[in-house]
């Protein structure tokens, strides 16, 4: 998969993660982490932990990446639902993108290439879990077809803080 895309004056390009990648995709989620209030995670990443994530990966997974020409700028990752075969055309997604990248279209395009693989591998529904105050990832999924369908009120816990996530989903057209 690589799709070149002129977005803003950068040339992007949105492609398969590969290992040189590894450190870049950390860097980014590391960022996320840091900021706080995008993620459950806690612990920064390595590139040993993005490598574990890959090669755990089912063949209707998939980490994709924008590539700005020197550097990745964001990242996406498809990952199956449930490994139960009644959630076999079920998948979650999630997209980060370094906060120098965003409010330039970048995350748009990596969004439009991760529903096109999406609908490659034949999925029919997509989950998208949100921490209830991260707004501008609510209303972006919301630009894509995702209805908010349930909110798990205080389900995670960080930073001595309950915090509520938003469960939104997006059902794919059959044709």
């Amino acid at each position: 998969m690589s799709k070149i895309i002129q977005a803003d004056t950068v040339v992007l390009n949105i492609r398969s993660a590969q290992p040189q990648d590894y450190a870049a995709i950390a860097s980014i989620y590391n960022e996320a982490i840091a900021h706080g209030g995008i993620t459950m995670d806690g612990q920064p990443q390595t590139v040993q932990d993005i490598q574990a994530i890959v090669q755990k990966m089912h063949p209707r997974e998939a980490l994709i990446v924008a590539d700005a020409g020197s550097s990745v700028i964001g990242w996406s990752i498809i990952k199956r639902y449930s490994d139960r075969i009644g959630y076999q055309f079920c998948c979650e997604t999630s997209t980060y993108l370094s906060f120098s990248a965003t409010g330039k279209g970048y995350g748009s395009e990596l969004q439009k290439a991760l529903m096109a693989k999406v609908k490659d591998y034949g999925y029919h529904h997509i989950v998208a879990k949100i921490l209830a105050a991260n707004q501008g990832s609510i209303r972006f999924h919301q630009r894509y077809g995702f209805d908010i369908v349930g909110i798990q009120k205080e389900i995670g816990f960080m930073n001595d803080t309950w915090h509520d996530v938003v469960i939104m989903q997006c059902i794919l057209s059959s044709s």
